[in-house]
């Protein structure tokens, strides 16, 4: 075994790498180093003999940390790395799919409905089944959907109390119904549907097992419920399970993660402790102190305590500024200091809990002329012009394709129009046919006419199509199609849409398939499942605004924490909920530690935000940073003018800034005390002399008027 391969892990790296041949768990601290672990522990399996290429299962959650893994492996380890399964969930089992369609009732040419695609399936349900899309969101219709599939139910399994539950169960039975009929899969069907076949079939599953020994996955506190079933199915009582996670960073229940899934591998597969790495190699020794403070006030963490050899570093910058505006500016000042010490914007990120909060911060950096980039904008498989190239792709693979059918059956427009469209839906339904067949059996009349230019247009290229590479299938559903020609003329933005579809050939060149008579299927899987990944930009060096939760997995020299307010970071959906407060806990904890060299935390004590004037509290994270570990910036002078609070303020706070006029000793800003009410502050007042009304936001009771003629309030 090479040695190189071990050189420069720390101790505990190099106790999880060479574990021995059973169940681990791998409690990775941010910035540990857990891609190198989970890496370098395929690679010691493989070169020690323990298991061949062909018997790892990796799993990840990124198609982007999926190809990170490949790259690295394929510099370590002299072997074919096609061979592996390393994929993410919805990867993994399109593969295990398209391997047993049978065994799964699909045709082996299935499509994936990425959530566009599903929520248009879902629209043409509901109209079918004449349902109110008023009564019955489309968008509700589908979470109720794709939730009770990641939670492995299916609608015969579900008991519904009310009426109106009960229509939602025969949507999704009537969903799952059309899907079957299509032949298509949406994204939490892959899951299901791998997960029920293995189920289903023991000696199937029993060849997997005995394929896989070694099951590894990365992001572990990140699996929802049916993922563990499913890795736990796989693995059996026998083969090993190498999980790599953090409790201390899950932040996605509100997709389903289950952070208790870590506890319940400990116990199922009797692992005892978890391996702890504690070494940081990212952050500060301030910066590292600050996260384990906060987090360390969450209960039932499995525990474990950042540390680092970089040595302490800079303070943590804290400030408190008049108003959201005060706050967007004292960060474009605080930029411009950075960028003048030679700082690259892209190393410097903006962070907020909402996305509502980049306004302001946005218009103060075009004022100031800095550049910067909202992460996460349009991804490039979403963007229209790629979506309408792929159904043309789609229906050269499967004209009876109805979703891909009716996203371009007038795009170019040639004159079929939605009554001809619904005349068409009409009949297919009545006559259980998908639409290609209704369509190429279609009578005369000018509708007629229209639709059989169509189909022939769709049945020339399927035969143009025949032998053609990948690349030069795509370039002909662009060209034949009329989509160039379309985007030709369009003077606004044709140009961009059309580099996006020459884009779209490199991207098929640049595709390598297991079958090349697969390749189109294939590549229109891929394209699917890429569709929910972030697309990086090229370009000019810019400052980088995201959400905490956008900023998971990155790393900046210098973070600026915005918006830290009690009601906005925590989230008010937290206060009455001890598991919410504790994921918001760890929201910050992400925060806080995506920071290497310095980290400014901030608040207002006046901000807009959803078309309303707030006047929140510090957020209670403030508080729980050790003292020692922060240097408070003082805040401008205060405005002349504050702005006056509205009728209603939905949060308190201790320091807003005060109005000028006195009512029988209180202002309107002005934090006060009450004996059965607690603390809070006055956001409105009414009358005059000694007959006066003060509005509060009592921290705990919420919105009070009380009169002071009977009040007994005293100033804080």
């Amino acid at each position: 075994m090479s040695s190189d391969l071990l050189a420069g892990l720390n101790p505990e790296q190099l106790r999880a790498v060479t574990w021995p041949a059973r169940s681990a768990l791998v409690l990775a601290g941010a910035g540990s180093g857990k891609t190198r672990v989970l890496t370098t522990r395929i690679a010691w399996l493989i070169q020690s003999g323990q298991v061949s290429p062909a018997g790892v299962l990796a799993v990840t959650f990124t198609n982007k940390a999926a190809r990170e893994m490949q790259t690295r492996l394929s510099t370590q380890l002299p072997v074919n790395i096609k061979s592996m399964w390393i994929g993410t969930f919805h990867g993994l089992c399109n593969r295990f799919l398209r391997i047993h369609h049978r065994d799964a009732g699909l045709p082996q040419t299935f499509q994936i409905l990425d959530s566009a695609d599903q929520q248009a399936v879902v629209k043409r349900l509901l109209k079918s089944l004449e349902l109110s899309d008023e009564k019955f969101p489309p968008r509700a219709v589908q979470q109720f959907i794709n939730g009770n599939k990641e939670a492995g139910r299916r609608a015969d399994t579900l008991d519904a109390a009310d009426a109106y539950t009960r229509k939602l169960v025969e949507v999704y039975a009537a969903y799952d119904a059309q899907c079957r009929r299509e032949g298509v899969v949406d994204f939490a069907e892959l899951l299901l549907r791998s997960y029920e076949v293995l189920s289903a079939n023991q000696a199937l599953c029993e060849h997997y097992r005995e394929r896989f020994h070694h099951i590894l996955v990365d992001e572990f506190q990140d699996t929802n419920r049916l993922q563990y079933k499913w890795l736990t199915l796989l693995a059996g009582r026998d083969n090993a399970v190498f999980a790599v996670g953090d409790d201390d960073q899950s932040i996605y229940a509100f997709r389903g993660a289950e952070v208790g899934n870590m506890r319940s591998l400990l116990s199922d597969y009797g692992i005892g402790e978890p391996v702890r790495l504690e070494q940081n190699y990212r952050s500060m020794g301030t910066i590292l102190k600050a996260a384990n403070a906060l987090i360390e006030r969450n209960d039932g963490r499995l525990g474990k305590n950042l540390w680092t050899e970089a040595g302490e570093g800079e303070p943590i910058r804290t400030y408190q500024a008049w108003s959201d505006g005060d706050e967007a500016e004292f960060i474009v000042d605080e930029v411009r200091a950075l960028k003048r010490e030679g700082a690259s914007l892209v190393d410097i990120a903006l962070l907020y809990r909402s996305n509502a909060q980049s306004r302001v911060l946005e218009h103060a950096l075009v004022n100031a002329g800095l550049p910067y980039r909202v992460y996460g904008g349009l991804r490039f498989f979403e963007r229209q012009e790629v979506k309408h190239a792929l159904a043309y792709l789609r229906l050269i693979a499967n004209p009876e394709d109805d979703n891909a059918l009716l996203r371009v059956i007038n795009v170019p427009a040639r004159g079929i129009g939605a009554r001809t469209v619904e005349t068409l839906q009409v009949n297919a339904r009545e006559q259980g046919l998908p639409l290609w067949q209704v369509a190429c059996a279609a009578g005369g009349g000018r509708s007629a006419a229209s639709l059989g230019r169509f189909v022939l247009l769709i049945e020339s290229m399927r035969q143009r199509a025949e032998g053609l590479s990948l690349a030069e299938c795509v370039s002909l559903a662009i060209a034949d199609s009329g989509l160039r020609e379309m985007y030709e003329q369009d003077r606004k933005d044709g140009e961009e849409r059309i580099a996006n579809l020459d884009e779209l050939v490199n991207a098929a060149a640049g595709f390598i398939a297991d079958e090349r008579e697969m390749a189109v299927i294939e590549f229109l899987g891929a394209a699917s499942l890429e569709a929910g990944e972030h697309q990086a930009e090229a370009g000019q060096d810019a400052l980088q605004l995201m959400t905490v939760h956008a900023a998971k997995g990155l790393e900046f020299d210098a973070v600026f924490v915005t918006g830290l307010e009690e009601g906005l970071f925590p989230h008010e959906n937290s206060f009455n909920d001890q598991k919410g407060l504790e994921e918001e806990r760890r929201l910050m904890y992400v925060a806080v530690t995506r920071a290497r060299k310095r980290l400014y935390l901030s608040c207002a004590q006046a901000r807009m935000l959803h078309g309303q004037s707030r006047f929140p509290i510090r957020s209670r994270f403030f508080d729980e940073i050790p003292e020692e570990l922060v240097h408070e910036l003082s805040p401008k002078p205060r405005p002349e003018a504050p702005p006056r609070p509205p009728a209603r303020a939905p949060w308190h706070n201790t320091a807003a800034p005060l109005s000028s006029h006195d009512y029988m000793g209180f202002r309107i800003g002005q934090s006060v005390g009450h004996a059965k009410f607690g603390l809070g502050v006055v956001v409105n007042a009414e009358g005059a002399g000694d007959d006066v009304r003060l509005q509060i936001n009592f921290a705990e009771q919420g919105l009070k008027w009380l009169d002071l003629r009977y009040a007994r309030l005293t100033a804080e």
